[in-house]
């Protein structure tokens, strides 16, 4: 008897490596409790939410109790959030994007699915750079899309544009970056992007179904070291950019993301309606209305990203003193080390016998290297130092 559809049963026999590590980890503090189980698995933001988030909630409270205080909302997205949006994209995207080009989304996770199935047909190709997310696969799997990856440039995991160009083939239907990178911190510069930006133009001259470069940027607001994270929607005509508010207002279970994609695609219109639709028929309907409404009040506010850099510059110590190579991340909240030994799964199990959770590098399609979260306190960053110096031990 067959109740899961065959391609779903395998997803599910290949479950995530994050999950994986994640459930493991509820397992081990159950038993030895949670304070003596450094988990560093899952990207959770921790980070508390900018300080008027609770003035919000009272104000939408009050709105709450009125007839269709809190109804359904147009599919696109509240009016008024969607313009704030796009007053906040303009500025970072430096093209003049307005409301009608702005959907908001069930997180960006909501908006990669709801992208890809307006544009994916049956056999068209995604191409993104590797260490990836690993769930570009089944957002694309899900419309008969194939995800296909370029290895990074080591050690800083930066983009190879020639190889990048190489893989693009006649089913090649959109390139996926995700900058700062999940799991390797990285930041694409401005020069690489424009190249690949180039690279577009060359492939999509005379083609009838054009390559999107999609610009997946949930970490945006994490950046370190005054790096800057450069503008995509003006390196192509056919460039998207997807957002979130998960880890910039610490709002992730509140699921509210963005698309938007550059005015000066052509039929832009036509794609913004397709993309509505799409969102409405998958189920989606409308991002969450009190999310919206958060959102349109802290646009411009932001979580403490010091706090981020603290902990960042404390996971790197650790990682010294342990002799584990790493490249510093410029952004977001991970590292993505080299494994000592190279096998990253079985230096994944020696942290595992420590009490200390990471992610074999396997699962972001680069194997040899294992992630590790800090959106975890200073405190306990600094007591796992000791399991990291003996299980680095253990795998020389």
């Amino acid at each position: 008897m067959h109740v899961v559809n065959p391609q779903l049963r395998q997803q599910m026999q290949d479950a995530s490596w994050i999950r994986r590590m994640f459930e493991t980890g509820l397992e081990l503090k159950q038993r030895i409790g949670a304070e003596n189980v450094f988990d560093f698995s899952l990207g959770n933001p921790d980070v508390p939410p900018p300080a008027g988030a609770a003035d919000v909630l009272r104000k939408i409270a009050e709105r709450a109790v009125k007839p269709l205080g809190l109804g359904y909302c147009p599919n696109a997205g509240l009016p008024s959030a969607r313009a704030v949006l796009a007053r906040k994209i303009a500025r970072e995207q430096a093209v003049p994007v307005e409301a009608r080009h702005v959907l908001l989304t069930c997180g960006a996770a909501g908006g990669l699915v709801t992208f890809f199935r307006t544009v994916l047909e049956a056999g068209d190709e995604v191409l993104c750079p590797a260490p990836y997310f690993p769930e570009y696969g089944a957002y694309a799997g899900h419309f008969g899309g194939v995800l296909r990856t370029v290895p990074a440039k080591a050690p800083a995991f930066d983009l190879d544009v020639p190889a990048l160009e190489a893989a693009i083939g006649p089913r090649t239907r959109v390139v996926v970056v995700n900058s700062p990178n999940n799991p390797a911190g990285t930041v694409y510069d401005a020069a690489s992007l424009r190249a690949l930006g180039d690279v577009l133009a060359r492939k999509n001259a005379g083609r009838e179904r054009p390559i999107f470069l999609v610009s997946d940027e949930p970490y945006r607001a994490l950046a370190y070291d005054g790096a800057t994270v450069p503008a995509v929607l003006p390196v192509s005509p056919f460039a998207v950019v997807v957002g979130s508010f998960s880890k910039s207002l610490s709002l992730a279970g509140e699921r509210v993301g963005y698309l938007a994609p550059n005015p000066a695609m052509p039929e832009v219109q036509l794609l913004v309606d397709a993309l509505t639709m799409t969102n409405r028929t998958l189920g989606f309907v409308n991002a969450p209305v009190v999310g919206q409404q958060l959102v349109e009040e802290l646009v411009d506010a932001s979580v403490d990203v010091a706090i981020y850099d603290r902990r960042r510059q404390a996971m790197a110590a650790a990682l010294r003193r342990a002799g584990i190579e790493f490249a510093m991340p410029r952004g977001a909240f991970y590292f993505f080390p080299k494994a000592p030994g190279g096998d990253d799964k079985r230096f994944v199990d020696l942290l595992l016998e420590e009490n200390v959770l990471a992610v074999p590098g396997r699962g972001f399609g680069f194997a040899g290297h294992f992630r590790l979260t800090f959106c975890v306190d200073e405190k306990t960053i600094a007591r796992s130092a000791p399991g990291f110096e003996r299980a680095a031990a253990k795998a020389r």
